[in-house]
């Protein structure tokens, strides 16, 4: 039985490649606090692997190996690190009006510290924090990066709260 209902779908998981995958981990789990669910482990090229398989379905036949490791967040959202012995081991240029993905967000209640931890591990705060309702709610943000150069977001309450009055108006 079909149905033609349309329902918001949840949110699994988001891939990241970066240039070194432990120190990768070390930050997101020490910092971020994410879980870690799988330990840096290598996936090879081959076709009588489950993995290997997807993995040439996905990334073609220009690869042998990677390392791949999978954090979570407290709300289960997963985290999918990459690292290739190829390619260019620099975050891309920040360049949000081009077509792709311009960020992720995360949420602290205190947003204070946690940008501060950010930058003592090696991480950047690409601007002040900032309150969407400065005098009515204490909703603030902040656009981060992580020590690879990856641009990220922190949100002090739920993007539900954040958006339902309006932020703009």
């Amino acid at each position: 039985m079909s149905s033609n209902k349309n329902y918001p779908k949840s949110f699994s998981h988001i891939g990241i490649t970066v240039p070194d995958i432990h120190k990768a981990v070390k930050f997101y789990s020490e910092i971020l606090g994410w879980y870690v669910i799988m330990q840096p482990s290598k996936v090879k090229k081959e076709t009588d692997t489950a993995i290997g398989q997807m993995c040439i379905d996905v990334f073609g036949n220009d690869w042998e190996e990677f390392e791949i490791a999978h954090l979570s967040t407290s709300d289960g959202i997963g985290i999918e690190l990459f690292s290739f012995p190829f390619g260019i081991k620099k975050a891309p240029d920040f360049n949000p009006f081009n077509t792709g993905l311009f960020h992720f967000c995360i949420q602290d209640p205190d947003i204070e510290t946690l940008v501060t931890k950010i930058v003592a591990a090696g991480g950047k705060q690409r601007m002040p924090i900032r309150a969407y309702y400065p005098d009515n709610k204490p909703y603030k943000m902040c656009y981060v990066e992580d020590p690879f150069g990856i641009v990220f977001e922190i949100y002090t309450h739920s993007y539900e709260l954040t958006y339902s009055s309006g932020a703009y108006l």
